[in-house]
């Protein structure tokens, strides 16, 4: 039998569907996915195998002009998708014109891989809308094959599947067929405790906050983790907090509940804050945190 297998990258501008995407090909909660843009921070690996075939699929951040050393090391994930891809999705939503960084976008018309534009949201579309969109994107990205989708209700997304199977190469498996993603098991506790800072705080609080994993220990039927909140300043340890602790616990409760279904096991999540002053425009802590690597 003839084994397939590639890379495919998506891209596109913050908060397009891109995470929502990769989750539903992957049949797992891989990214993160909130209204906020700016939520992906890494590059994230999601493998979906079959018995002929294995798609490595990459989420990454939205792509916005850096405004500190955080997000420059951000745009170097985007970079980086470009170079190792064998098809490349670039993901719009209705309404959208253009991308936000100009460079980013002449790779994407003169890519010599093939490229699936998919046109996301289309459920809040209607059909001469539609129309005029593709028409639009047709003309800005002639080299790309468009597919209308709605990524949170499913629709279009195993077409868009099928024709990747069709476009990578001939190849044996990457990684493991039982593997899921290329990324630690503290990464997805890290990244579930930071969505629900995402969901529940406000302007600045989510994007000043980073979290790192510094114990996880495996037993028989339970599972214990010590996680740190990291922020800036002092204010902010304060609301991250919350009176008497309530903000802090309610990140705790559902972030647990969502480890134990990820996992299968029950969780024993011990959280604290910690002030990191200015970790965003610092190298070396940025480095610590898996970015600039």
């Amino acid at each position: 039998m003839k084994h397939k297998a590639g890379f495919v990258n998506i891209i596109g501008n913050p908060n397009v569907g891109k995470s929502t995407l990769m989750n539903a090909f992957v049949g797992e909660k891989l990214s993160i996915i909130t209204s906020k843009a700016q939520t992906t921070r890494h590059r994230i690996l999601g493998i979906v195998n079959g018995d002929d075939f294995q798609v490595v699929l990459s989420d990454t951040p939205g792509i916005i002009k850096p405004a500190y050393e955080l997000q420059a090391s951000m745009m170097d994930f985007v970079k980086s998708a470009f170079e190792d891809a064998d098809v490349l999705i670039y993901m719009v939503e209705i309404g959208e014109k253009e991308l936000k960084d100009e460079a980013f976008f002449k790779k994407i018309t003169n890519s010599k891989i093939p490229v699936l534009l998919l046109l996301n949201k289309i459920d809040k579309s209607d059909q001469a809308q539609l129309e005029e969109q593709v028409q639009t994107w047709q003309a800005n990205v002639p080299n790309a094959e468009i597919f209308p989708i709605s990524a949170l209700e499913g629709f279009n997304v195993k077409e868009v599947f099928n024709r990747i199977i069709d476009l990578i190469p001939e190849s044996p498996a990457f990684y493991p067929k039982d593997q899921l993603t290329d990324k630690p098991e503290r990464f997805f506790i890290n990244e579930n405790i930071r969505e629900k800072i995402l969901m529940h705080y406000k302007k600045e609080i989510p994007y000043a906050v980073e979290v790192d994993t510094e114990e996880f220990f495996e037993e028989e039927k339970i599972i214990r983790i010590r996680s740190v909140i990291m922020v800036e300043r002092e204010t902010q340890k304060g609301i991250i907090i919350g009176h008497k602790g309530t903000a802090l616990k309610r990140v705790g409760v559902e972030a647990r509940k969502d480890l134990e279904k990820f996992f299968g096991k029950q969780i024993h999540l011990e959280l604290y804050v910690k002030v990191n002053k200015n970790w965003r425009s610092n190298q070396r802590q940025l480095k610590r945190f898996g970015y600039n690597n």
